[in-house]
């Protein structure tokens, strides 16, 4: 099957159709954040989205851990996607389900060691696919992705063998390691953010390279 890939901390109209036009199938949009890169304001999320095309998933990456102040977040953007990069209570889950039945959640977990597999496999019953990154929401600033840094992927193999839906990929990935991490993880979908980037700004060589090593 084919490896999906989404391009994260898109910052402009332009870096979205950029990423569009070399194949990718998701465009992450990074909202307010503790740490990390591509964070952009709310209303350049919304209209970026405006861009996308609704048969591409559009995700707003969202710190916020209570349903309440998801919601809030998802209605100032209304992406088709939200990704919860922090940890949430098992009800809130079931209240975004019900608030928002339409829109996919994707939970991030961060890949620190054998407590991540149980913590996939406990957060796989309530969304529609896990996200693998590297970073760690346990230091005083939360890290919560965007680290550049790859992690062990004999963990996040053990993960996508032990949840029943769809797993991304992400964490230091780049066009001279993404067909490694793809034969070793075989994960639905792979994410990147500052592997195709230079100086911040997405970068064409990259992104080919990119999309040759994944689909070679």
């Amino acid at each position: 099957m084919k490896t999906r890939v989404k391009i994260c901390c898109i910052s402009s109209k332009e870096e979205a159709q950029q990423a569009i036009k070399y194949g990718a199938n998701g465009l992450g949009l990074v909202g307010n954040m503790p740490s990390g890169p591509g964070v952009i304001g709310d209303d350049l999320i919304k209209d970026i989205t405006k861009t996308i095309p609704p048969t591409l998933a559009s995700f707003l990456l969202t710190s916020e851990t209570t349903a309440e102040a998801i919601i809030q977040h998802y209605k100032k953007v209304y992406t088709n996607t939200i990704q919860l990069v922090d940890e949430l209570k098992n009800e809130e889950y079931q209240i975004l389900r019900k608030e928002l039945p339409w829109v996919k959640l994707v939970q991030v977990i961060h890949v620190i060691d054998e407590n991540s597999v149980t913590e996939a496999v406990e957060k796989s019953q309530f969304v529609d696919a896990i996200l693998l990154d590297s970073g760690n929401p346990n230091l005083q600033v939360k890290e919560l992705g965007g680290t550049g840094r790859t992690h062990n992927w004999a963990i996040s193999k053990k993960i996508r063998e032990e949840i029943n839906i769809p797993l991304f990929l992400a964490g230091g990935l780049n066009s001279d390691n993404v067909r490694e991490a793809i034969d070793a993880v075989q994960p639905f979908g792979v994410d990147i953010c500052s592997g195709v980037r230079t100086d911040g700004k997405l970068d064409e060589k990259k992104l080919e390279a990119f999309f040759r090593a994944v689909n070679g």
